[in-house]
């Protein structure tokens, strides 16, 4: 049958942007109808000498007169080839897609003029790279002798490849390639450069350009202004140097996502975000609030600076920043599930304040012990999941998650778009290569209907539940619910349902440009689960391998936190982040009140920034102004006044509907900050961190410089991810500038 050159479908086939089935289909028919071949023949043709023209003249207003006679010709020599009825409609087509891409040329001129000027370098000069670092062999290997330099990893390349694999526009470039393998002067030095950022990006935070500069001055300029952070020592002063000059100049990886694109096509949905202000303790002498132990924030917030961006305000929340990272917290004791602590030290960026920290630690599950799983992993194949960094990134993560399952274990594939469907049972996960083989062959397309997929996976979960074991429920999207029940307070609804049955919901979200991180957020809560945000394999191994036991078991729900402050010793607090998990004081004691769950080995951190009693606030802080009472007399101190304030915490068992209550009381031991532990420290620098990428008014005069300072204080050599955090504080000071 004579194929329609008409067909918009042959078009698109031509120039590859159909999916692999309808690619397939198409090249079927293409090949039965000799016409239709040499139609997509010549389309390809003229699209290559486009782009060769493109490419090579990178900065010229128009074709060059050899090209232009070369697409000329090609034109004409197609038209000569077609029959007379033929010769209407597809020069017509060629012409007007020649005007369309001249015209586009001809406005984006200017811009390009000007991008020379800032970065002068053409498209076939390819990616500059950063010189080799000038460094003595008995200098590297000295560095390397301090920790301060990585050795090169054989690994290196092919953990970079795998990641190139799934590059999409510059956003993966320049992640942490391989978790195991410290940053390198190797490494550094051979990464391409990118232009500089556009200006657009800046509009992402509060305040005027001059603003976000203030914010980055130089280190000389603050070192030394609060001696808590002291920077005298030599190692340390030689390791800021280090990595200022192999870690900072990192590139911002903007090309192919400029600000400008991502703002002109950015559909993703963040709920608003007010901070939590001061508050004075006489009228205010409760706070109670939910835990969390999401860390979608912190990738989320990775993957815009890693394509050169500051990220949307409203997309930082600095509890999960914080909550991204482990610390040494005690393990908990045999009475609970979970140890409680508390650091109380100088706060960095207000001198006179104090800074708490309350840390959670769950207790650990050793993999022989882990009781057997119920999963139903719950896979969004629609349209919008067919980029790299979607529906390809949910394969990779699924098979990091199988391998690290055994046959105790059972998995089952659901898949919703259009419609949903049952693609793979519940099945023992020691059917290794079924249940590879169903991962291998999801593909992309059609809308979202996730309201009827979550209603096929949760009664799948159920068929198959297992008592004492872990029944869950594995949500992978970029959340964009358009068909069936989409309105996010039915899915909510749904979901808390759904959560009395015993099969809790864990939410992995994937991708960038349509990510309704605000929707994903609240089902997670609802469902009695966490929420990452995944943006690279890495990531992946991360939530899914090496902290398998916390995504997967939740030793403790409707976990509560209350602090009582003693007005004797506390004037005002403000509690950093958490915003949207605030509760009334009432629901401390209410057990039919929501909260959130914590998971075996998870570690949750909380930071309060405190006032003294009698001490002057200052402009920082604006405290309500509240008419003094009439029949109530001043709040009076009873009992040990030395307490700066009590830890209060609920919780119920995985398993249970009563809480048990657990009390901390806290005094403050008059610590200063360069006596707090390392953990205290970073904690902070990452907490102050993400008040100055919301624009926070809490945040002083603090700038990216001394986040920086104060992360090099705490143990950033650790782990990879804070060794990756003070590479990225680097990149959002390049940035701000």
């Amino acid at each position: 049958m004579r194929m329609d050159l008409n067909d918009p479908k042959l078009t698109a086939y031509a120039l590859g942007e159909l999916d692999d089935v309808e690619a397939a289909a198409m090249a079927s028919r293409v090949a039965d109808d000799p016409e239709a071949q040499r139609f997509v023949d010549e389309i390809r043709g003229l699209g290559g000498t486009l782009e060769a023209a493109f490419a090579s003249e990178a900065g010229a207003a128009e074709l060059t007169a050899e090209q232009r006679e070369r697409v000329a010709a090609q034109a004409a020599g197609a038209s000569a080839r077609r029959k007379w009825w033929q010769r209407y409609h597809l020069p017509a087509k060629f012409a007007a897609s020649i005007a369309l891409l001249v015209g586009a040329w001809q406005l984006l001129v200017p811009d390009l003029k000007k991008s020379r000027e800032i970065a002068p370098r053409t498209v076939a000069e390819g990616p500059r790279t950063l010189p080799q670092p000038n460094i003595s062999s008995d200098e590297l290997i000295r560095l390397q002798s301090l920790g301060y330099v990585g050795a090169p990893s054989t690994k290196r390349k092919e953990e970079t490849d795998k990641i190139t694999a799934l590059d999409d526009g510059g956003a993966q470039r320049g992640h942490l390639k391989n978790p195991s393998v410290r940053y390198s002067e190797f490494d550094v030095a051979t990464v391409p450069r990118a232009t500089t950022p556009p200006v657009a990006s800046l509009a992402y935070v509060g305040g005027s350009t001059n603003d976000l500069a203030s914010k980055s001055r130089s280190v000389p300029e603050r070192r030394g202004k609060r001696g808590a952070t002291t920077t005298d020592a030599p190692e340390l002063q030689e390791r800021i140097k280090f990595r200022r000059r192999f870690v900072k100049d990192q590139p911002l990886d903007g090309e192919g996502m400029s600000g400008a694109r991502f703002a002109g096509f950015n559909a993703e949905a963040y709920d608003r975000i007010v901070e939590n202000p001061f508050l004075p303790v006489l009228q205010n002498p409760l706070s109670t609030f939910s835990i969390d132990v999401d860390t979608a924030s912190y990738s989320n917030m990775r993957r815009f600076l890693t394509a050169g961006q500051l990220p949307p305000p409203d997309s930082v929340r600095i509890e999960e920043l914080v909550n991204y990272f482990d610390y040494d917290y005690p393990q908990p004791d045999a009475d609970h599930p979970f140890s409680v602590s508390v650091e109380v030290a100088d706060c960095p960026w207000n001198a006179g304040h104090r800074l708490a920290k309350i840390g959670l630690k769950g207790y650990e599950i050793p993999q022989d012990e882990r009781p057997p799983s119920n999963l139903v992993f719950l896979i969004d194949v629609s349209g919008s999941m067919s980029p790299a960094n979607k529906l390809p990134l949910v394969q990779e993560s699924l098979r990091e998650l199988l391998a690290e399952l055994d046959g105790f274990d059972r998995v089952a594939l659901v898949v919703y778009a259009g419609a949903s469907g049952l693609v793979l049972d519940s099945t023992p996960c020691d059917e290794r290569d079924t249940l590879l083989n169903a991962v291998d062959n999801l593909r992309a397309g059609g809308s979202t209907n996730g309201g009827a997929g979550i209603e096929l996976a949760y009664r799948v979960a159920q068929e198959n539940f297992i008592t004492d074991g872990v029944n869950r429920v594995i949500l992978a999207t970029d959340g964009d619910f358009n068909v069936g029940v989409t309105d996010r307070g039915s899915l909510e609804q749904m979901i808390a349902e759904k959560a009395k049955s015993g099969v809790f919901l864990s939410v992995l979200g994937y991708g960038m440009g349509n990510l309704k991180d605000a929707t994903l957020e609240q089902l997670a809560d609802k469902g009695n689960g966490n929420y990452a945000y995944i943006d690279t394999p890495a990531e992946a191994h991360k939530v899914l391998v090496e902290q398998l036991s916390g995504t997967l078991i939740t030793i403790a729900k409707d976990v509560k936190i209350q602090i009582e402050f003693n007005p004797a010793v506390v004037g005002a607090y403000r509690l950093i982040g958490y915003e949207n998990r605030v509760l009334a004081a009432e629901d401390f004691n209410d057990d039919t009140k929501d909260a959130g769950e914590i998971g075996a080995g998870h570690t949750v951190t909380a930071l309060y920034e405190i006032v003294a009693a009698g001490e002057e606030t200052g402009a920082v802080v604006e405290l309500p102004a509240v008419d003094p009472l009439k029949y109530q007399a001043q709040a009076v101190t009873t009992g040990a006044s030395e307490e700066l304030m009590t830890v209060k915490l609920r919780y119920k068992p995985h398993d249970g509907d009563t809480s048990t209550l657990m009390e901390v009381p806290v005094v403050d031991e008059e610590q200063a900050l360069d006596e707090a532990s390392a953990d205290f420290h970073f904690a902070a620098a990452v907490a102050s961190f993400g008040m100055l990428l919301r624009g926070s008014q809490y945040v002083g005069d603090f700038t990216f410089d001394d986040v920086f300072e104060l992360a090099e204080t705490g143990d950033v050599d650790r782990d990879a991810y804070r060794s990756e955090f003070v590479g990225l504080v680097d990149r959002a000071a390049s940035i701000a500038r």
